[in-house]
């Protein structure tokens, strides 16, 4: 298999702060990869080291077959990196972002290649609007069309669609998979659980370490988390009640919908035994959903760092 992504040892400090702790990521060619984890936990720290924008404290591998450490110039010249926040000229339009990024790149036909790039992203009708007026969706998809403008190999899009609407988010992802589907490789960092799950595989990173790596299906099955749900007029009077019992390890609203998760089955059922009489409360085991699996293991990586 080949790797777009094939590091060891990755390690990155500010001063006494270990931001991130002795990674390890292989992301094969063509897929999609998801970073999850809170803020502050070393996401966007790891993105900046593969892409060459900070230096490593430690670390050996490959990014797009270049040393990471020291053929950075190299990588930099066949990756399009979307930060956080956007970056591009808010006083000048879409077509001249466009082509100022094409001129920085020195890229051969840039009128062609800019059109081709507007059609490409549905940019074409308002090519002449500044970026500055944009609302937050269109933003993104400029800056998405900036990125890709030089066809990398690889994309590093770090939270590119926090604060941006649902429709906005969904259209972003149909074009992910479809330079996906074209060869690039992507590794995109996240908030949202829905997102994590189009990703082919994920990884959580916690207070700099990777706490879970690999497809959401196999995470949420080795995580062993068993879940309830509670429906009812009653259910959310029921989540202070229950939080501290034994064999609970956490409760949270979805919804109208109380989830009850733990690892000892048979503390859970004696924790909602009492319960389980109310005409008005209906209590059933589910499978657990990524953001019950993210949620425990934010509160194991906190205690265990506390």
């Amino acid at each position: 298999m080949d790797y777009a992504i094939n590091v060891k040892g990755l390690t990155k400090r500010f001063g006494k702060k270990t931001a991130v702790n002795n990674i390890a990521i292989a992301v094969p060619e063509g897929q999609v990869w998801g970073f999850l984890g809170p803020n502050g936990s070393g996401k966007t720290t790891t993105i900046r080291m593969l892409c060459g924008l900070l230096k490593a404290d430690s670390g050996e591998g490959t990014c797009l077959g270049y040393d990471f450490r020291s053929q950075s110039e190299e990588i930099k010249r066949e990756t399009g990196y979307m930060t956080q926040k956007f970056s591009f000229w808010e006083d000048l339009s879409i077509r001249e972002n466009l082509e100022f990024v094409a001129r920085v790149y020195g890229l051969p036909n840039k009128k062609k290649l800019v059109d081709a790039t507007l059609e490409k992203l549905g940019l074409t009708s308002r090519q002449r609007q500044l970026a500055g007026e944009l609302s937050g969706g269109w933003k993104q998809r400029m800056a998405l069309a900036a990125c890709t403008l030089h066809s990398p190999k690889l994309l590093l899009l770090d939270e590119p669609t926090a604060g941006v609407d649902p429709k906005a988010r969904r259209d972003f992802w149909n074009e992910i998979h479809r330079l996906s589907d074209d060869g690039i490789t992507v590794l995109v960092s996240t908030h949202y659980m829905d997102e994590a799950e189009r990703c082919d595989q994920i990884v959580f990173i916690s207070y700099g370490d990777i706490v879970a790596q690999g497809p959401v299906a196999k995470i949420i099955a080795d995580s062993g988390l068993i879940t309830f749900t509670i429906e009812g007029d009653g259910a959310r009077e029921l989540a202070e009640t229950l939080r501290g019992q034994p064999g609970i390890e956490f409760v949270a609203f979805f919804g109208a919908m109380l989830h009850v998760s733990g690892y000892d089955r048979a503390a859970l059922e004696r924790a909602l035994l009492p319960y389980r009489s109310d005409p008005t409360l209906a209590i059933k085991e589910t499978a657990p959903s990524l953001e019950d699996v993210f949620i425990q293991l934010q509160d194991q990586a906190a205690r265990g760092n506390s």
